[in-house]
């Protein structure tokens, strides 16, 4: 490794951040992680954290999960890559279609589409439910219903259903086709409504008068996250995702699970569907499914699209779509190691337990600190802490405290994330009862630290 000081002064240099001004990576250089083991991290400066941000909401099982690791070691070995375009295939992606079959049989889903990550899962999940609709002969069907708040990618066709103008104003204009409904976000709403059942069903009847505003006959697919992550963390109500299910079934609008990031286990369930109990026409995958250590993915289908696919004899179902590394051996072999880790773990079963403590714990942190707005989480391990600058008004920070606080957690012994004004946790799904209150205890003492400052 080159020195700290290299590091230091060549990280922005010669590299652009992902979600970040140029120019604040030069004047605010971002911690270099340069080691990591079990749920924590280690710096360039030598400094230990837990990482409450599990990578980016994919490390579920850590960072030392060796069955993983050897796996990917072991295909090197034998088979470091192969295209799976039309005429060629591999061992190991066809294993692990069998694989992830069986692991979504609860949820309705048989067959899968490789990805190398969320944003290609949910580019190719759009694309193939406008394709389904031409060859089962109702070409008119094109247009996108999605979430405000939602997060679904930075692709094109994903960040034109994201409902985040963060993620849209710098590059519109983009797909159009795409439209918006309002979500199920208690703490701020357009109906000032704060009862989460009465909100789920405000926000359902605003959909359907957009489907009959549009057209059902035009609209191809909905998409949503079934607990909006980026967003806020912001949890519907358990009624909201089964009336849009039913929703789309009414009106022959496909359902597009985006479980990036609840499939396998973040939410205390198997997958995000299977916890509000629906069965989505098609799932979006990545993250978690090699525990973040190859860049892959999945769409997950339904035997409803792939029968209408299989059966066709006109040609039109022929798919003009896939990347480069679609069914990476390497990426598959993980998979599978990573698969059979977290089934091994039934890692819901801590996530479930560790998250509620989490919840529980940000509750207490409420009552002590004003600047809390709002909390939100309950479902598995994703946690979001809204801040603002006053309660009453529930009026929004200014832009640089959410930032100073992040850092106070972080010298404490947390890393956490800051969108906006959310400070949001998403930790290795193996974290501890103790890693828990060590987060919440470096939480606590890093905004009594950034208020005072």
């Amino acid at each position: 490794m080159k020195a700290s000081n290299f590091l230091k002064e060549n990280n922005a240099q010669h590299m652009w951040h992902p979600m970040a001004h140029p120019q604040d990576s030069l004047q605010n250089p971002p911690r270099i992680i340069t080691g990591a083991s079990g749920v924590r991290l280690q710096d360039v400066d030598g400094n230990e954290v837990i990482d409450a941000v599990g990578g980016l909401w994919n490390v579920n099982l850590g960072f030392s999960c060796d069955p993983v690791k050897k796996a990917i070691a072991s295909q090197l070995d034998i088979l470091p890559y192969y295209s799976t375009f039309r005429g060629t295939s591999n061992d190991a992606v066809i294993e692990l279609s069998y694989e992830l079959s069986k692991f979504f049989e609860p949820d309705g889903l048989s067959t899968a589409f490789f990805t190398s990550g969320g944003s290609d899962s949910v580019e190719t999940a759009l694309r193939l439910a406008r394709q389904y609709h031409k060859v089962r002969g109702e070409p008119g069907r094109v247009k996108y219903l999605s979430l405000k708040k939602g997060y679904h990618g930075t692709h094109t066709g994903a960040a034109s259903v994201n409902g985040n103008a963060n993620f849209r104003a710098a590059y519109e204009p983009l797909l159009p086709g795409c439209f918006h409904t309002p979500s199920p976000y208690v703490y701020r709403n357009q109906f000032n409504e704060t009862d989460p059942a009465k909100l789920a069903q405000l926000c359902v009847a605003a959909m359907e008068e957009e489907i009959a505003f549009q057209g059902a006959n035009t609209i191809a697919a909905f998409i949503m996250e079934p607990i909006l992550g980026a967003g806020g963390v912001i949890v519907p109500h358990e009624s909201f995702v089964p009336m849009v299910r039913e929703l789309c079934t009414r009106h022959g609008i496909l359902f597009i699970a985006d479980e990036v990031i609840t499939a396998f286990g973040r939410t205390g369930a198997w997958t995000g569907s299977r916890l509000w109990g629906i069965q989505p026409d098609m799932m979006c995958t990545a993250k978690a499914i090699t525990n973040g250590y190859f860049p892959f993915g999945a769409v997950m289908l339904s035997p409803q699209i792939t029968d209408v696919f299989e059966n066709d004899t006109t040609g039109a179902a022929a798919i003009g779509h896939g990347y480069t590394y679609s069914g990476h051996p390497v990426g598959a072999a993980a998979a599978i190691a990573c698969m059979a880790e977290t089934l091994r773990l039934d890692i819901p079963v801590n996530a479930g337990l560790r998250g509620t403590q989490l919840f529980e714990g940000l509750q207490v942190l409420k009552e002590k600190h004003e600047i809390i707005g709002d909390i939100r989480g309950g479902r598995g391990l994703m946690a979001a802490i809204e801040l603002v600058s006053d309660r009453t008004t529930k009026a929004p920070l200014d832009k640089e405290t959410p930032v100073r606080i992040q850092d106070a957690i972080y010298n404490n012994g947390t890393m956490v994330r800051v969108s906006g004004p959310n400070i949001i946790m998403s930790p290795p799904l193996i974290v501890t009862e103790q890693d828990v209150q060590d987060m919440l205890g470096a939480i606590d003492s890093g905004l009594s630290a950034a208020v005072v400052s």
